[in-house]
């Protein structure tokens, strides 16, 4: 088994720009499952696009090993032109596991001395109450690296766009004395961090009375609710804000929620001739990361930028998307020039999780698989009895995970759980969850239907399940579908035919599925390099690069874009 080499580099404008050449050659090579989409699968049968040796070959293969295939995973007896599909694709993707690049590559790239490398604090007590594991994880290191940043580029203020409860924010502030300004569209969200924040003054200034520090401020993030729909928007926001604050308007402002000690309000320090700031990203959404990504480049007063993007498939888009301000994709002179367009179904392909696929027990991976030959199947319902209704490219939600979610709960409820085997067969779960009976075992011969490590394959899973349950979950799927899109189920509608005409090639689904998911650490790949080679392009005044930074099993959009001013 070969794992993944990236042979390629981003150091420089010239670089970036061969690596993004090799992405596009590579997905106009493989355009067939460039344009495909999974809903279509049956109606354009999708599977004929594959050398049939490889939906062959992967079929024999356990669950297990089509779910580690997005994560770059090939064996040596596959054929050699899926062998080479794969390896050339793990190739072009950028490496984002976690790795000691932040105390190393980093320091160096910020001209920090060696003693003062990046120290990442744990954040506990009340500054991390109400923080999941994988929000904790982020903010402890993002908010390390931002402070590192903010210190090597002299900015006096740290901006946190999309702050959301505003966690990142509060740590900068409390734990790490910078003056910090929370932009975020929702005003739930500033009352929450607001609150929160009043919270924790009272804790800390408590804390000070009792030890009797001599520290007699604390530093309080301001919070500002607004949703940044351009560059404009954001630099008035950031140049407004840096002028018109001072830092006895900031303690009078809030002393009745904080008290009678010295507040320093975030952006205090800041004045008309000095401000230096440092934009932060925590997964902006879409097209804001990338409006950061511009306001960083025309707005004197921001010297640096650390940007983790999220919702690739909320980017705006140019020939797909009809809005006022620049699209949020391409960005790079390079990528406009290269010629290739996503399409929302590309940039919904680049959230993909390569390393939640491979963290998926078999039977998620099962239940993956059929919800989408359920949602396949019920494309071809619409295409027959609402032909209207295609044109809109209709969407139905996540309704079938609900389903399932639903199906599992009540399964739990009733039925003791069996974990008897490594890998539970189609059957065992179709008939617990649908009719609460006893497991019904396969009368399908195990020739050629397991591995030599005897867990069960794709196809084997699929045919031991009983045409009924099966059946039965798809009109179940179908007509919650419906329901979905407001249509009123029509009486001559024949879920049966339908089901008996795919049923056959549903077995093909999961092989399929996991080679076009392995395309969306390279779409990923292609969208960052897209931003940085914008930042490259900008000249010599700018430095930039990226850093995978996060564990990706805990966040999987892990990778920052940092960049400075020279």
């Amino acid at each position: 088994m070969a794992e993944k080499d990236c042979c390629y580099s981003c150091s420089s404008a010239s670089e970036t720009l061969r690596w993004i050449s090799a992405v596009v050659e590579f997905l106009n090579t493989y355009s067939f499952f460039r344009d495909a989409h999974l809903v279509n699968f049956f109606r354009d049968k999708l599977w004929e696009s594959l050398d049939s040796d490889w939906i062959e070959c992967l079929g024999k293969e356990p669950v297990e090993i089509l779910l580690q295939i997005p994560s770059g995973l090939v064996k040596h007896d596959w054929p050699p032109s899926l062998k080479h599909f794969l390896l050339t694709l793990n190739s072009l993707v950028f490496p984002r596991q976690h790795s000691h690049s932040l105390q190393t590559v980093l320091p160096e790239w910020l001209n920090l001395n060696m003693e003062k490398k990046i120290k990442i604090t744990s954040v506990n007590g009340v500054l991390g109450q109400g923080m999941n594991p994988k929000k904790k994880h982020e903010v402890e290191i993002l908010s390390a690296l931002l402070s590192c940043v903010a210190h090597s580029v002299g900015a006096h203020t740290i901006i946190d766009v999309g702050a959301g409860q505003g966690y990142l924010s509060q740590v900068l502030s409390f734990q790490y004395n910078h003056s910090v300004l929370a932009i975020d569209a929702s005003s739930h969200h500033g009352s929450v961090t607001n609150a929160r924040a009043q919270r924790i003054y009272k804790h800390y200034a408590f804390l000070m009375r009792k030890s009797k520090s001599e520290k007699t401020s604390l530093m309080v993030p301001k919070t500002i609710t607004c949703r940044v729909m351009s560059i404009d928007m954001l630099k008035d926001l950031i140049t407004s804000e840096a002028t018109t604050c001072s830092k006895d308007n900031g303690s009078e402002q809030h002393r009745d929620d904080y008290g009678d000690m010295g507040l320093q309000q975030s952006l205090c320090r800041v004045n008309d001739d000095t401000s230096s700031m440092l934009l932060a990203g925590l997964h902006a959404c879409g097209d804001l990361s990338v409006t950061m990504l511009r306001t960083f480049l025309g707005c004197k007063e921001v010297k640096a930028i650390v940007s983790i993007g999220c919702c690739y498939n909320l980017l705006s888009e140019e020939g797909f998307d009809h809005v006022e301000s620049q699209n949020g994709f391409p960005l790079s002179r390079g990528v406009k020039s290269a010629g290739l367009s996503l399409g929302k179904s590309l940039r919904d392909l680049a959230c993909q999780s390569a390393e939640r696929w491979r963290c998926l027990e078999a039977d998620d991976g099962i239940h993956n698989f059929e919800l989408h030959a359920f949602r396949a199947a019920f494309q071809m319902i619409l295409k027959k009895y609402y032909p209207e209704v295609m044109i809109s490219s209709p969407s139905i939600g996540r309704q079938g995970k609900a389903l399932r979610r639903r199906q599992k709960r009540e399964t739990l409820e009733s039925v003791p759980c069996h974990k008897d085997s490594t890998c539970a067969s189609s059957s065992h779960i179709q008939s617990r969850m649908e009719d609460n009976c006893p497991p019904v075992k396969s009368t399908e011969p195990e020739t050629g239907d397991r591995s030599s490590s005897g867990f069960e394959t794709a196809s084997s899973l699929f045919r031991d399940s009983r045409k009924g349950d099966k059946y039965s979950l798809f009109q179940r799927y179908s007509l919650s579908g419906l329901r979905r899109l407001g249509l009123k189920p029509l009486q001559d509608i024949d879920f049966c035919r339908i089901w008996d005409e795919v049923e056959p090639f549903s077995e093909m689904i999961g092989p399929y599925w996991s080679l076009r998911a392995a395309l969306g650490p390279l779409l990923e790949t292609f969208i960052l390099l897209d931003r940085l080679l914008f930042l490259q392009e900008a000249g010599n005044s700018i430095e930039a690069m990226m850093l995978p930074i996060f564990d990706p099993e805990l966040s999987p959009r892990n990778v920052a874009i940092i960049a400075k001013k020279i």
